[in-house]
């Protein structure tokens, strides 16, 4: 007989609202919100009190490389755990796992132990599918990727992999008569994002209307938005399509998170980390792409100063939206947990605490301070 369990004395987030004097009952699936009195309707049911805290939907991070010192690039099952328990710990239960532009080898390899771990039980938080970012992308762009790989979008080089793919993003500039596009409309199962990129304003509403639903860590590494010439921010602005954004403060000025919200909506924004093996790690020197890194003063940096990747975790950028905007907690939740499940097309069964869902759970404090994470009804994390 399946355990069910039953967390009381918290403060539950529900889609518009947060709910107190309740009970959350679940074992694999989210059962039951009821009254404490009536939970004698359970027989052997575990009581778990939260003391006071929050608790939340799971976390979802659909943009990480690493964390814990490993990174999905290494291309083996201890490197993924390793992150995916690790990741756990900052109250996040789904992940996809995000590539690099490497060698065809090194991305098939990276591909092929994605595709592994997500019919594995890796004891911490679920890889979901891959997020591919590169090698499509644009040089004048390309961030902390070599550009030695860089490649024009090739439905040939992904076509083995369609089952695992969640997300693809790429210069949609580089794209030939946009026949990647048109031909990625067959495979409605996979959201296109721009990033990387130098379109114009143009070549990005363009895209936008052949099949791009989604944009990589909005303002980093795309032509940004001027007055005379928008270019890809100012694209998005004008659209109605989702886009990620990197809330650690230093990859985006905290004063335009508040502006981003009433620009987009707190419906069409989700927080990413895009977090580097240097995650939840110690400040020195690391790798990410084959190349050197440098953690100091919170951010990870390449040699000549380029920001590579981040150091955030999901909690904390929950909290400097919080810190920052006017939103309501349950509303900047959505961004880590309904928005991020809409994206990739999972909302059915992740995303919220609704009845019948996977029972991804995540508790924390005031501080964001996370005690408590399950995936599908397993406890990963306890310091409750």
């Amino acid at each position: 007989m399946k355990k069910i369990y039953g967390l009381i004395n918290g403060k539950i987030i529900h889609d518009y609202s947060i709910i107190e004097n309740k009970v959350l009952i679940f074992n694999e699936k989210i059962i039951d919100i009821l009254d404490l009195q009536e939970i004698d309707r359970y027989k052997n049911i575990d009581l778990i009190d939260v003391k006071g805290k929050f608790i939340s939907p799971g976390f979802i991070d659909i943009h990480i490389h690493g964390a814990g010192g490993s990174d999905i690039m290494d291309g083996t099952i201890e490197s993924i755990t390793n992150i995916s328990n690790t990741i756990a710990k900052t109250g996040v239960t789904g992940f996809l796992p995000t590539t690099m532009t490497m060698d065809r080898y090194t991305i098939y390899k990276a591909l092929n132990i994605v595709r592994q771990a997500t019919y594995l039980d890796i004891q911490g938080a679920k890889v979901l599918g891959v997020h591919m970012e590169g090698p499509f992308i644009n040089e004048k762009y390309k961030g902390a990727q070599n550009a030695k790989y860089i490649l024009k979008p090739d439905f040939d080089f992904i076509k083995e992999y369609l089952d695992i793919i969640k997300i693809i993003t790429l210069a949609p500039e580089m794209d030939e008569g946009y026949k990647f596009l048109q031909k990625m409309k067959d495979y409605s199962n996979i959201t296109l994002s721009i990033g990387h990129s130098n379109a114009t304003y143009d070549e990005a509403k363009k895209a936008i209307k052949s099949g791009i639903k989604h944009a990589t860590h909005l303002f980093n590494a795309m032509t940004p938005m001027h007055h005379r010439d928008p270019g890809i921010v100012g694209a998005v602005f004008n659209s109605n399509i989702t886009c990620e954004l990197i809330a650690d403060k230093i990859h985006v000025h905290p004063a335009i998170f508040q502006l981003l919200i009433d620009i987009k909506g707190v419906e069409n924004l989700v927080l990413i980390t895009d977090s580097m093996r240097a995650g939840c790690m110690k400040e020195g020197i690391y790798e990410l792409g084959g190349q050197k890194v440098i953690v100091k003063s919170g951010s990870a940096r390449l040699e000549n100063n380029t920001l590579a990747g981040s150091i955030l975790t999901l909690n904390k950028a929950v909290k400097n939206i919080l810190e920052n905007t006017n939103i309501k907690l349950h509303e900047v939740i959505k961004l880590v947990t309904q928005n991020p499940a809409k994206v990739i097309g999972i909302d059915k069964n992740k995303g919220s605490l609704n009845i019948g869902k996977d029972a991804d759970i995540t508790i924390f404090d005031e501080d964001l301070n996370i005690y408590f994470t399950v995936v599908e009804g397993k406890i990963v994390f306890n310091k409750l």
